[in-house]
């Protein structure tokens, strides 16, 4: 028997835009029903954002205590022998907190009084979805939709996964540390993944298409991330293409033309990612599309009415922070508040070694004589050193507008420099001008004086350099 819901709400995905649209929704009172047919948190939390983090960290310890067994040893701490690794206790940690994460998604949903349906959803028109439960057919026909169906890795149709050609997603649950490792795409995914297996003994290659690691990113920002790579052992193929599975290896083409096989155990493909669109029936919603995304307003409404995208599905960037505002945003129009996604800026981090973090203008994206760039090296700054963090060339830059002062870009590159993700954002969101920074008083001894410092350089008068 079929059951038959008609809730006001209905949101397609549980990752960090489904959920905490539903979450907000539920929270304003709105019968609220959301669908997912794999567990709940996303591609963000089961196979992104957490697993990766917490493999990045595990492989970073282990890094630092192997280097205690090396002749020199580390900051005066020296072991007897090099340290070993269980993998598969690092990977059942790893899941452990995945499910951790997963089962406080479900909690938080309760707590919203939001209903989860658990199976996978197929629409018939724009606001009509039959879905396939455990417990039989549930047909839903709600009067708004919030898809966020998110995104899927892209393969390589001459490198289709399979065998020893893996995604990211299997990356993050090999049973074995791989010996060799080539790392197809040299983007923050495949570099933050790259740089892991490193750390953890892997002889890693990557094959990048660009002249440059991260290209996404200048220079000046990468070139800290390069010499780490470098100087880790990583063999970087820039300007060179990936040709196809040949022998025990990939074959590329480098820069110069030369064919060669990179040996490898695995090959890791990380070229990209495209938004989920196939299999649950868009084609029946009458949804205008911008290229392979959902073409959304400035509110994530569709070309349909009350139908709504959020997150990947609706284009760049790909990131869960966007999703979830966006979420929200939709949740509280649909309740009536009047709202629109108009961010100043959306800050993106990559967690490599060294981390980078970034958001607003980068300095080739405005004229020279416009703005006032304030640099600050963390050579100069006694926290990272204590922290062994200042010897890759990491540091802060503001750029501001030379006019008004007016803070429109600022980045950092540097261990640890995640953690300035909150400051960026709410400096750039909240119009911040270089005396707002300049008079505001940050801890000593931190990581975060090299802000306050970038700004003090940017009006000319810096204290520590």
């Amino acid at each position: 028997m079929t059951e038959i819901l008609s809730p006001k709400v209905l949101v397609i995905g549980g990752g960090p835009g489904g959920y905490v649209a539903a979450i907000r929704a539920g929270q304003l009172g709105l019968n609220t029903v959301l669908v997912e047919s794999d567990r709940l948190g996303g591609t963000c939390l089961l196979r992104g954002c957490i697993p990766s983090k917490a493999l990045i960290h595990a492989a970073a310890l282990y890094d630092e205590v192997r280097a205690t067994s090396e002749a020199g040893g580390r900051f005066g701490i020296r072991t007897a022998a090099a340290p070993s690794i269980e993998w598969s206790e690092t990977i059942a940690w790893k899941d452990g907190l995945v499910d951790v994460l997963s089962g406080g998604v479900a909690t938080l949903l309760r707590k919203a009084k939001v209903r989860v349906v658990d199976g996978w959803a197929r629409f018939t028109d724009a606001k009509s979805c039959i879905v396939q439960t455990a417990k039989g057919e549930i047909a839903i026909s709600p009067e708004h939709v919030i898809l966020a169906t998110g995104s899927s890795s892209l393969e390589l149709p001459f490198l289709p996964f399979g065998g020893k050609v893996i995604g990211s997603t299997k990356a993050l649950s090999l049973q074995e540390v791989p010996e060799r490792l080539v790392v197809v795409g040299g983007g923050y995914i495949g570099l933050e993944l790259g740089s892991a297996f490193a750390r953890l003994g892997s002889q890693v290659s990557v094959v990048e298409a660009q002249a440059r690691i991260l290209p996404q990113y200048d220079a000046e920002l990468t070139d800290p991330v390069r010499k780490w790579l470098e100087r880790q052992g990583v063999a970087l193929h820039l300007g060179a293409k990936a040709l196809g599975a040949a022998g025990d290896g990939l074959e590329i083409e480098t820069a110069a033309g030369e064919r060669m096989v990179l040996p490898a155990d695995r090959i890791l493909i990380t070229v990209g990612r495209q938004p989920l669109t196939q299999g649950w029936g868009i084609e029946t919603m009458a949804l205008a599309m911008n290229g392979p995304f959902v073409r959304v307003d400035d509110r994530c409404a569709t070309s349909t009415q009350n139908v709504w995208a959020i997150g990947d599905l609706v284009g760049e960037p790909m990131l869960a922070h966007r999703a979830s505002a966006q979420g929200e945003m939709v949740a509280e129009i649909i309740a009536g508040k009047r709202r629109r996604f108009d961010p100043a800026g959306v800050v993106a981090v990559c967690f490599t070694e060294p981390e980078i973090v970034s958001i607003g203008a980068f300095p080739a994206e405005v004229q020279s004589d416009e703005v006032v760039i304030g640099h600050f090296p963390f050579n100069a700054n006694g926290r990272a050193l204590t922290m062994d963090a200042a010897g890759l060339g990491g540091f802060v830059r503001v750029v501001a507008r030379k006019a008004d002062h007016r803070i429109l870009g600022i980045q950092a590159v540097g261990r640890h420099v995640s953690e300035f993700a909150g400051e960026f954002a709410a400096l750039i969101e909240l119009g911040a001008v270089l005396e707002d920074v300049a008079g505001t008083i940050h801890a000593h001894p931190t990581l975060g004086e090299a802000v306050h410092e970038a700004a003090l350089k940017g009006l000319g008068h810096a204290i520590h350099i």
